[in-house]
């Protein structure tokens, strides 16, 4: 069973999103907060799976919420509910840690199967999406003025091979592992393998994150 907190400050959309994920077999709603703080309380205190995080709310918000989750409980995954597909607040928490975002008008298959997916440790946000919020953002990003030298790489990325590099490439600039296999001429079992390995060089805990320490070491440039 998934256990999974709703945080939002309207109480109706807690209620909608109870009601909804209560009609599943595999998802059980445990608690419920209307606000960042409650919600870093009640995953403290109740230990869910999955966080369902609103991110715009008084007080203390839902970025700031997710990062405090995010680093005092790693084993629960966070995924951002927003209004608008590219919304800065939703990109903010990718970078805080959350594992993906959806919108709140997402058919109820939908938001099930993301907390399904989010539960299992993989992220609900495609890298293309990622990559589009990166580059309508990137002013939020540390500024490259040329391109990283291949010969002296950033030195988050020094433990890479150049194989994992070339993937890390690909994962941002939004393949899938099967279009990356096509694409490198490589099996799909062999690219997941150099996915895992670069989560786990990287200290990341899935493909947003590295797309993220992909544009903010310079890898990969927004617009480019």
């Amino acid at each position: 069973m998934i256990r999974v907190l709703l945080v939002d400050d309207q109480a109706l959309i807690r209620m909608g999103f109870r009601l909804l994920l209560s009609s599943t077999d595999d998802l059980e709603v445990v608690g419920e907060a209307q606000d960042g703080k409650s919600a870093v309380d009640q995953v403290a205190a109740l230990h869910p799976d999955v966080v369902l995080m609103d991110v715009r709310m008084p007080g203390v918000n839902g970025i700031d919420a997710t990062a405090r989750i995010v680093k005092d409980h790693p084993a629960t995954r966070v995924l951002v509910l927003t209004t608008f597909d590219l919304d800065e607040y939703a990109f903010a928490a990718l970078r805080a840690g959350a594992s993906g975002f959806l919108l709140k008008d997402a058919a109820p298959a939908e938001l099930a199967a993301a907390v399904r997916t989010v539960a299992s440790g993989d992220a609900v946000v495609s890298a293309r999406i990622t990559r589009r919020m990166l580059e309508l953002f990137a002013d939020h990003l540390p500024a490259t003025d040329q391109a990283p030298d291949p010969d002296a790489p950033h030195p988050r990325l020094s433990s890479l091979t150049p194989r994992e590099t070339e993937v890390l490439r690909e994962v941002a600039d939004g393949l899938s592992n099967a279009e990356i296999a096509q694409h490198l001429v490589l099996s799909e079992a062999t690219v997941k393998t150099h996915v895992g390995r670069i989560l786990a060089k990287l200290g990341v805990r899935d493909r947003v994150q590295a797309v993220v320490v992909a544009y903010e070491t310079g890898l990969v440039r927004a617009g480019a």
